[in-house]
């Protein structure tokens, strides 16, 4: 398991591929959890936050799951609105999601993190590409240990310009992923993130709570996708915009 993790952390560093993890690592999500625990305590890069990964409750149920699971996001894998992301063939898609900047006095929270008593601590809202995909030589989902176990899937993410929190409404808000030069759009709706994405930060929240997990820094945390794995058919820039919330575009290479 030691082995295996560090040649995985190898990949992630140094944006590698390596060939697929067992099967005893991913199928249930107590070892994928534990695996990927075991990997994220090897990196000694910033963390830039969290994300929240598994949100679609019709995904759960297909994959007999209960709940989503939380994953490390590294300062190095996150980009500036319209920034570069370069792509490989195990790359699976592109995702469109609401984050959250999140004050680092949070960890100082005695209460069990709670829609309302969260809401004190966010400082700004945004949109978000997020780009997923594996480091290891495989395609496809089979169980969401999948994801997990390889550091929740992310690549990068590329966040869209911030507005202050002013609790805004995300609930039942459209929204929209296109990329106009080869006529590909997808539509969605934040109704689609773990009930809410206020909720899906909840969920982050709580984890980083039961882990004793702390920053010493303010933090994303990312609430997962609202358009759900949109394969990219093609390189260009992809544009999301998420209604009242604003818009994000990162150029797929």
């Amino acid at each position: 398991m030691n082995l295996l993790a560090n040649k995985l952390v190898k990949a992630f560093i140094k944006n590698k591929l390596i060939a697929p993890l067992p099967s005893l690592y991913v199928k249930n999500m107590k070892n994928a959890e534990k695996f990927r625990k075991l990997c994220e305590s090897k990196i000694k890069k910033p963390v830039s936050g969290f994300k929240a990964a598994g949100t679609g409750i019709p995904v759960l149920k297909k994959l007999k799951e209960k709940e989503p699971f939380y994953a490390t996001v590294y300062k190095h894998n996150v980009l500036k609105n319209k920034k570069t992301v370069k792509i490989n063939k195990f790359t699976m898609g592109i995702e469109l999601e609401v984050c959250y900047l999140i004050k680092k006095n949070f960890f100082d929270l005695k209460q069990k993190a709670t829609k309302k008593n969260i809401k004190k601590f966010i400082t700004h809202i945004a949109p978000c590409i997020e780009v997923v995909g594996y480091r290891q030589k495989k395609k496809g989902i089979k169980s969401l240990g999948d994801l997990c176990s390889d550091f929740g899937a992310n690549v990068k993410f590329v966040i869209g310009p911030k507005k202050k929190f002013k609790n805004q409404n995300v609930k039942n808000l459209k929204t929209n992923i296109y990329n106009k030069k080869i006529n590909q759009s997808v539509y969605g709706n934040t109704n689609t993130v773990y009930v809410d994405p206020i909720n899906s930060l909840r969920f982050v929240l709580s984890k980083l709570q039961k882990d004793k997990i702390k920053l010493n820094k303010d933090f994303y945390v990312f609430t997962g996708s609202t358009v759900g794995v949109v394969p990219i058919l093609g390189k260009g820039f992809y544009k999301g915009v998420i209604k009242n919330i604003g818009s994000v575009e990162s150029r797929i290479n």
